[in-house]
């Protein structure tokens, strides 16, 4: 969330795209960038692929599809994206009522990985599944995810978002074996968490998107619909994404840093992030909505 791990990335992989000029699909921020998104333009917006109507059909982002994330703020629906990645418990229905309405598509994000003291089920942890607390997040501390009762929580999560219609969800802090939580978690019992989590969202009709977890992502491509980066650029990272686009799956893509404000800068960001077949965004790192800077 956030950016949370992708500034503890530099043991991670080290593959670098050419930052080669050519043309970005948007300057403006997020007032000079909002269209309405018109209901004539609906049908654009359905992918090629299923609904949500049980187990074995789901809907799955097409790796076009174009995209909007805020999870902070006043939220903003006016652009003419496929798909918007909200907050599963501060959205409202009406919200995600209205974007489905139009076609478009919403992912709910959660934080899997940790407990955040403001959620309704905080009370639900145990002292036992709490962990260390998230460097620069203050009321958050990683969960011990081999525990059979945070794997409840995140069921009941995960029927929550099916409660509110939710396409499929943003599984946030899924690699907290390479961070220092406190607890015993390994390489290997994150991936039995991340299959967990995956396995469960299927059987509930949602999409799930592997967030992060970049050292894992060759392992877990297969079990994950889409995938979700912060940062492979700023840290020379996106070339472990080809495991998702060589199978035809959705990057959703977000950069931070301020040099990426700067139009030449912005240009080689978005010639390769086209190359690469990422769908890439520049954001604030609070993801508020303030300002947006899209490749497509």
């Amino acid at each position: 969330m956030h950016g949370k791990y992708a500034a503890m990335a530099g043991t991670m992989l080290s593959v670098a795209l050419s930052m080669a000029l050519g043309g970005c699909g948007g300057d403006g921020d997020a007032t000079a960038m909002a269209a309405p998104a018109a209901t004539a333009q609906a049908t654009k917006f359905e992918t090629a692929a299923t609904t949500t109507t049980s187990a074995t059909t789901r809907w799955m982002p097409a790796i076009t599809d174009t995209w909007q994330i805020q999870l902070t703020g006043k939220l903003n629906t006016s652009y003419p994206v496929a798909v918007y990645d909200f907050d599963l418990f501060d959205t409202p229905q009406a919200t995600i009522d209205a974007l489905r309405a139009k076609g478009q598509r919403v992912i709910c994000y959660f934080s899997a990985g940790s407990a955040e003291d403001w959620r309704p089920d905080y009370n639900q942890f145990t002292a036992a599944d709490l962990g260390g607390p998230l460097s620069g997040w203050a009321g958050e501390r990683w969960v011990d995810t081999r525990s059979d009762n945070v794997r409840r929580i995140m069921q009941a999560r995960l029927d929550l978002a099916v409660s509110k219609r939710c396409d499929g969800v943003d599984a946030d802090n899924v690699d907290g074996y390479t961070n220092s939580t406190g607890l015993p978690l390994t390489a290997d019992t994150q991936l039995d968490y991340n299959r967990f989590l995956a396995t469960e969202a299927h059987a509930r009709g949602l999409a799930i998107g592997l967030k992060n977890d970049i050292e894992q992502v060759a392992q877990l491509v297969t079990d994950f619909d889409f995938a979700i980066n912060e940062q492979c650029f700023q840290y020379q990272e996106c070339g472990a994404y080809s495991a998702f686009t060589g199978q035809g799956k959705a990057v959703f893509n977000i950069e931070y840093k301020s040099r990426y404000k700067t139009v030449s800068q912005r240009k080689a960001l978005c010639a390769a992030a086209q190359a690469a077949n990422l769908r890439t965004l520049v954001m604030p790192a609070n993801l508020d909505g303030s300002s947006r800077y899209a490749c497509d």
